[in-house]
């Protein structure tokens, strides 16, 4: 992490508090992993229920990233931040209460606002920050808040809920969000000189991602979202039905670890051989471990997939980020980021009821292997459209070109 140290105190300081109050806000989230679909089953809810309540969370990001995203750009990162991580304290308090599928639907999209929020103004800020000589490599070292935060939360939600019950759960989940609140507080906005272009259609946000330089990413970040809203929602409810005899905990803390080892040098990496080439791998990777989740039947093979999958997002969704941040100016940021998320956000939200019906047709394993054939499409997809035509796309999604879609800015 050489790189921190090039940099001045105050900007220094900014990325340590964002730093914590990232992790903060990452472990509220997945403290509530392992145990919510659990939870909801409790009450009653058939395979296809549970998927329509966790898919929530994804509606609440869709409907609620466009205007987090306008107002980044408009009024700065902190006031964004202050929403996300609001909603991620309050959010968990409503669950004390939900105790029927209605209520739960309108927690879990209200719950979704905290990482249209908070998700969309991290990473903004982050790019805000980043010298461009090394943003691969900054953005890689922030976004290990997400895989410390998925080893923390549900290795910690599952101990509270094992020897407590559900409420102390949801108590956790709430603190760690208020906590994160006060961390957000000394946050300083860097200067973000906006540039007059709000009736050019390419400016707004809808508009934004038919561009070619978001249109592919998000259409790849659908297909991703797609399996990590079927990780999130059905891993728990698969093992439980294999009676494998595995903490489902476990394989997300699994998965968590591999991802935060990948990211401590893969953005460095990415400054040197390109985004393209670690994108393609992640898709590989991803595809591994859906192929090794269908054919799950021991512990070794849950946790060896559940590796394999957390390395694969720990390389793509940081070097997503990085790439959109090499596409977007600066004043544009917050809608950038918003925009090619939106697909992320779609994916997540139809996983639950869509692959919710297809496990109640042919079981939750062979929902997997579908599972399998979405992500192999997304790699097809990304090695033949990322660029503007098929050998530059190729060129940039193999490491042997640069991203003809990049800016050059310096902030």
């Amino acid at each position: 992490m050489k790189v921190l140290h090039t940099l001045d105190a105050e900007l220094r300081r900014n990325l340590l508090v964002l730093f914590t109050a990232g992790l903060l806000f990452w472990s509220s989230i997945a403290s509530l992993l392992p145990t919510l679909p659990l939870y909801i089953e409790e009450i009653g809810a058939t395979s296809q229920q549970i998927g329509i309540v966790m898919g929530s969370f994804a509606i609440g990001m869709l409907l609620f990233r466009p205007w987090c995203s306008n107002l980044a750009d408009r009024r700065g990162r902190k006031i964004v931040l202050l929403i996300g991580m609001a909603a991620v304290a309050i959010a968990p308090l409503g669950y004390l209460l939900a105790t029927s599928l209605g209520p739960l639907m309108v927690l879990r999209a209200f719950h979704g606002l905290s990482i249209a929020a908070f998700g969309t103004a991290f990473m903004a800020l982050v790019g805000d920050l980043a010298p461009v000589q090394n943003r691969g490599e900054v953005i890689g070292y922030m976004s290990l808040v997400n895989p410390l935060g998925v080893a923390i939360g549900p290795a910690l939600g599952g101990y509270v809920q094992a020897g407590a019950g559900y409420t102390p759960l949801f108590l956790l989940s709430a603190a760690l969000g208020f906590a994160g609140l006060l961390c957000i507080v000394p946050i300083v906005n860097p200067t973000v000189h906006e540039i007059s272009e709000t009736k050019n259609s390419e400016n707004q946000f809808w508009q934004l991602l038919f561009t070619p330089r978001v249109r592919i990413p998000a259409v790849v970040m659908l297909l991703i979202g797609v399996v990590l809203g079927t990780l999130h929602t059905f891993v728990p409810l698969f093992i439980k039905s294999t009676n494998v005899d595995l903490n489902p905990g476990l394989f997300y803390t699994v998965a968590a670890i591999a991802s935060f080892n990948v990211r401590l040098f893969i953005g460095r990496a990415s400054d040197v051989y390109g985004r393209g080439l670690f994108i393609t791998m992640s898709l590989i990777a991803y595809t591994l471990a859906m192929v090794g989740i269908w054919q799950a039947n021991s512990v070794a093979v849950f946790l060896i997939s559940a590796f394999i999958q957390g390395a694969a997002s720990g390389t793509a969704i940081p070097m997503m980020a990085a790439m959109m941040t090499d596409r977007a100016r600066p004043h544009e940021r917050g809608r950038i980021f918003g925009v090619s998320l939106v697909g992320l956000d779609i994916g997540i939200a139809i996983a639950g009821p869509i692959l919710g019906s297809v496990a109640a047709q042919v079981g939750y394993r062979n929902m997997f292997a579908s599972s399998a054939g979405l992500t192999f499409l997304a790699l097809i997809i990304f090695l033949t459209l990322s660029s503007h035509d098929l050998r530059h796309s190729l060129d940039f999604a193999l490491g042997r070109a640069e991203d003809s879609y990049s800016f050059n800015n310096s902030n």
